[in-house]
């Protein structure tokens, strides 16, 4: 099969599902587009997903390209208990009761099978039901049970979400559920563990402890203490996930357009890769073209500079899941030719660290835009390289050489990354000849061309990146060098 090629730089997230859990479908959603896939760890047995898991690592070995698997616990979701009729409904001016009472609900009450809650709500905490639809204010708050009137009338049906935006909940960001779902997804290879409903940068303490280095950590930030916090919280992550779905209900909606903005600029800045998620074009579950808002919507996260955008139930349970990824494929090529988008993220670039690295980076992309060379050819032993070089976004392409398979399939989440496992190296000239074969093979540069490499001496130790030279791609004119 031809060697599956990417026209753009940022990545597409594809979550799997029952309309995408099959070979042929997985296959047409990577040559589509897809460059990492997600298992939603809520939904299906550990067995589903051990298929799932083994038809992305057979299509990987077919099309020699690392591909990246995301696995997303669930989290501690928050849900009321069932009723006896499986729903009631709700008036303003009602007055409604959570309790620790395990039997059926009524319209009157309904157990809320969360101790914590009831240890931190106080009288003027508002509970948000069914994604916010509806609305009650607690009136009355004890150790058993918490009063409420109802704000916002509505539907409660057996088993909905329930949110308490005010509040930092006594909670960890993992369940039990979760803690068996980690252990178990680590031994079978994924390459990012998605931490949902983080709160605090302990969250991901936790979480790295249970992971032992066997993945890298993606945390959701999907609460407002998340965003109070975030600073610290990235500090502590490897990489973010701005989801909008939750934070959508517990915050007003007007301001996830600033908060998505600043925290995209603060990812880049710390060189750790976002991923904005939730409704990028959720009608395309359903329909076979998305709506002008969403296509908007998509444009504006990659014109800010994210890394990735990710499609969830339009992949996982859509009627169109390949057409989705076409769709998110073709927004992104699109924006990235337009002159604009090299103007904004030029210009948003922030300030950078002092050490070798950093400058070695800098100093590629800077050559890269005073002279005609095809790509940047990083060597990369832990990612930092390959991280770095896609923080400063540069014109061309950047191949990512790495002996380790892992790091190779964790880059390729990052921005403008494409991934190649290589030999390892012990010798500069070595590392010239891999990259320009590289370039050549993978069709970014032709015998004529120039390209970039980076790479550090001695080799094979992680934050060594020391070297930059411009080399042809003509390896006659290498072997006539003098280098070593």
């Amino acid at each position: 099969m031809k060697k599956v090629s990417r026209d753009r730089s940022v990545k597409i997230v594809a979550t799997l599902g029952p309309t995408s859990n099959t070979c042929d479908v997985i296959k047409e959603l990577f040559v589509s587009g897809a460059d990492v896939f997600r298992l939603n760890m809520s939904h299906g047995s550990h067995s589903e997903l051990v298929l799932m898991y083994n038809m992305i690592r057979d299509l990987e070995k077919e099309l020699d390209r690392p591909i990246g698997i995301l696995a997303d616990l669930q989290g501690p979701k928050l849900r009321c208990g069932d009723f006896e009729n499986g729903y009631v409904e709700v008036y303003e001016g009602d007055e409604f009761q959570f309790d620790l009472d395990a039997n059926l609900g009524s319209n009157k009450r309904v157990n809320l099978p969360h101790k914590e809650i009831f240890d931190v709500l106080t009288k003027g905490s508002v509970v948000l039901v069914d994604d916010g639809k509806i609305k009650l204010e607690v009136i009355e708050a004890g150790q058993t049970k918490i009063k409420t009137k109802v704000l916002v009338g509505g539907t409660i049906s057996n088993r909905k979400g329930v949110n308490i935006p005010d509040i930092i909940l006594p909670l960890s960001a993992l369940s039990s559920k979760d803690k068996d779902d980690l252990e178990f997804i680590c031994n079978l290879g994924a390459d990012w563990i998605g931490l949902s409903f983080v709160q605090r940068p302990e969250d991901i303490v936790e979480a790295k402890k249970l992971v032992r280095g066997r993945a890298a950590i993606l945390a959701k930030i999907e609460k407002p203490a998340a965003v109070e916090r975030f600073d610290k919280i990235l500090k502590e992550a490897d990489a973010i996930m701005i989801a909008r779905g939750d934070l959508g209900v517990e915050l007003p909606v007007y301001s996830l357009p600033p908060i998505q903005k600043k925290l995209i600029k603060l990812c880049r800045k710390a060189g750790k890769p976002v991923v904005v998620a939730t409704q990028m074009l959720e009608s395309m579950i359903e329909y076979p073209s998305p709506t002008r808002a969403e296509v908007s919507d998509v444009a504006q996260a990659i014109y800010e500079g994210a890394d990735a955008v990710m499609l969830s139930a339009e992949s996982a349970s859509g009627k169109y899941p390949i057409k989705a990824v076409k769709m998110m494929d073709n927004v992104a090529k699109e924006i990235e030719s337009d002159d604009s988008f090299r103007q904004i993220i030029e210009t948003s670039r922030s300030e950078i660290g002092t050490d070798t690295s950093n400058a070695i980076t800098v100093a590629a992309r800077e050559v890269s835009e005073r002279t005609v060379v095809k790509a940047i050819c990083c060597f990369t032993h832990s990612g930092t390289t390959a991280i770095l070089t896609s923080r400063e976004r540069p014109k061309i392409p950047i191949i990512a050489l790495t002996p380790e398979l892992s790091i190779a399939r964790r880059l390729a989440l990052n921005w403008g990354l494409h991934c190649i496992v290589t030999e390892k190296v012990n010798r500069f000239k070595q590392a010239v000849i891999k990259a320009v074969r590289a370039a050549k093979n993978e069709g970014f540069a032709s015998k004529q061309d120039k390209i970039i490499i980076t790479a550090g001496v001695p080799f094979n130790i992680p934050g060594t990146t020391n070297i930059l030279r411009v080399a042809p791609v003509d390896e006659s004119l290498l072997h006539a060098g003098d280098f070593e």
